[in-house]
C-alpha cells in the first residue's frame, strides 16, 4: 500500500515520525512536504497529497497540522476524498469502518506522538464495513443523488 503524507510546519515533527514508522511497517510513502518546521501554508502540501489519493497514485493519505482541522478541510475539497479528522482510536476506527475514509488528518498539538502512531496503525488496518454505510458514501460522493 502506498501512503501519501503531507503537513505544514505545525505537523512536521509527527509527519517525520509517522513516515519513518510507515516505512518500518512495510508501507511505501510519498512525502509531499513540508520539509522543515519553518512557517508555511498547509494547502500547498495538502492539496497535492489529496490529489495523489484521488487519482489513484497513492492508496491512502495522512495529513498533519497543529489541529488537523484546516488540513482535513483542504483534503475534503478534492473530489473523491473522505478525510477523517481523528483524535483518538475510536474516531480513527469509525472513520474507516463507517466512512471508508481514504485520508486521515491529525493535530500535532492535540494528541501525543505515541497516540498519533497508534491511530495511524489502527486506521491503516481497519477495513470498511460496507453494508448500510455504502449508500451513505454514495451520498457523500454524489450530493445530488436522491435521498
Amino acid at each position: 500500500m502506498k501512503i501519501a503524507i503531507g503537513s505544514d510546519h505545525a505537523g512536521f515533527e509527527y509527519k517525520e515520525a509517522i513516515k519513518n514508522k510507515l516505512t518500518e511497517w512495510g508501507y511505501e510513502v510519498e512525502d509531499f512536504g513540508t520539509d522543515s518546521a519553518e512557517p508555511c501554508d498547509y494547502p500547498d502540501f495538502i492539496y497535492p497529497a489529496a490529489r495523489a489519493v484521488a487519482n489513484g497514485k497513492c492508496d491512502r493519505g495522512i495529513v498533519l497540522g497543529g489541529s488537523g482541522n484546516g488540513e482535513a478541510m483542504v483534503a475534503d475539497k478534492v473530489a473523491g476524498i473522505r478525510c477523517g479528522l481523528c483524535w483518538n482510536l475510536e474516531s480513527a476506527e469509525l472513520s474507516r469502518k463507517h466512512n471508508n475514509a481514504n485520508m486521515l488528518s491529525l493535530g500535532q498539538r492535540l494528541v501525543s506522538k505515541d497516540l498519533a502512531l497508534r491511530i495511524v496503525k489502527l486506521w491503516l488496518k481497519t477495513p470498511f464495513d460496507g453494508g448500510r454505510h455504502e449508500r451513505r458514501i454514495e451520498k457523500i460522493e454524489n450530493p445530488t443523488a436522491p435521498a
